[in-house]
């Protein structure tokens, strides 16, 4: 087998002479599966027919068959490249092959973390893909509890690929419109028409029930300094949400709403709807004028609520603050503020990066005005407990 072949395609045993490389092609359509893709075996076939016009051997080549014949959707990308980078980079010092198109995002750190070592010695015994796959599970298990802001860079790389992975699902509300269902309150309209379909022979009373429409999420960011170790997580995980979640539960906005709070109040919805992680941040970071400033999240919550918040952005809707709770300003002007929001959103999550450690207590000036205000109070010092608050809005 040529040395350019990759390494998951040439079998268990490690012989490079006549392996089919097939059956690896096949696993790697499986792995897909698992992580999320749509992967038919209509495309698992076109697949493998392009390969069939390509060399193989060819990691760039590999790569760009399986994005065009597998990926079924622009999101899709980032868990190809993923998934691509954990099954074809070898495991054991064999020849990288980078992949030259620039266009490609920066690949993930996935086949980093599975290299050599003992644990990956034990795990070999079932087969080398299984071991090593065993292995990139293990470690981004690890890597879902350790607190955001102790990550080295290949840690925040890693980090990154599992964001891009999350489901974000809305919550949802009882709504005014009325939908076909074997049980609930009969549907006069619907049961006349078929009626009349039967020469004006009722024979069966067709019934209706209240539909449900996603409500609105708000994402409130702290950007001050003392969130600094966390903000660029966050920022990627609001990016998530506003791609992810489907539309508004109404015409009257975008079902995601997305503000920075520091000294000032700032709008980035428009900036993290970008398809892109990468520029999506880059233009979010140059709209944001207090990025790594102070904090007057009172004077910050009072504008959102004047200029949005009564106009309809806030009403009925799950909103989530994200801050440590540092209050430059006067608290009570924070827990006013709170009071009015209260007034106006169907629930308020405090998310805290600090409240997931151990002996952390509720004593900053801005959590305790909060706390008689809201309805959770959860940590967000890891992608674990980002994970956790994805399953409170869901069902908020």
């Amino acid at each position: 087998m040529p040395p350019g072949l990759p390494a998951q395609l040439a079998g268990s045993n490690g012989d490079q002479g006549d392996a089919d490389p097939v059956p690896g092609l096949v696993g790697f359509a499986a792995a897909l599966r698992h992580a999320g893709l749509a992967v038919t075996t209509d495309r698992v076939a076109a697949f493998l027919t392009a390969l069939d016009e390509l060399d193989v051997t060819s990691k760039p080549q590999t790569y760009w068959a399986g994005r065009l014949t597998l990926c079924a959707d622009p999101d899709d990308v980032g868990r190809y490249d993923a998934a691509f980078e954990a099954w074809f980079e070898p495991s054991r010092g064999a020849h990288r092959i980078s992949v030259e198109d620039q266009r490609r995002p920066p690949p993930s750190q996935l086949a980093a973390l599975t290299q050599g070592g003992p644990e990956q010695d034990e795990s070999d015994q079932d087969g080398p893909e299984i071991g090593r796959l065993r292995v990139a599970a293990s470690a981004a298990e690890v890597l879902r509890h350790r607190d955001l802001a102790e990550l080295s860079p290949a840690e925040r790389e890693h980090l990154r690929a599992l964001l891009a992975l999350l489901r974000a699902e809305p919550p949802l509300r009882i709504s005014r419109r009325r939908r076909p269902a074997g049980r609930g309150a009969p549907d006069p309209g619907r049961t006349l028409r078929a009626a009349l379909r039967n020469h004006g022979e009722v024979r069966e009373l067709r019934r209706r029930a209240p539909s449900r429409r996603p409500r609105r999420v708000v994402l409130l960011i702290d950007v001050s300094g003392s969130m600094a170790p966390y903000a660029d997580t966050l920022m990627r995980f609001a990016h998530v949400v506003v791609r992810r979640m489907p539309g508004a539960g109404s015409s009257s906005g975008s079902a995601v709403e997305v503000f920075t709070i520091g000294t000032r109040l700032t709008r980035i919805t428009r900036e993290l709807g970008h398809r892109d992680a990468e520029r999506a941040l880059s233009a979010a970071g140059r709209a944001i004028p207090d990025w790594s400033g102070g904090t007057r999240l009172g004077d910050a919550l009072r504008a959102f609520i004047d200029r949005w918040g009564q106009r309809g952005v806030a009403r009925r809707s799950v909103v989530v603050i994200f801050s440590d709770g540092w209050e430059r300003g006067d608290p009570g002007m924070l827990g006013e503020q709170l009071a009015r929001l209260r007034r106006l959103a169907h629930r308020i999550i405090w998310v805290n990066p600090h409240a997931g450690k151990d002996g952390y207590a509720p004593v900053q000036g801005g959590i305790v005005a909060a706390l008689p205000h809201l309805d959770e109070l959860l940590a967000g010092h890891s992608l674990a407990t980002l994970e956790r608050l994805l399953e409170v809005m869901a069902h908020a």
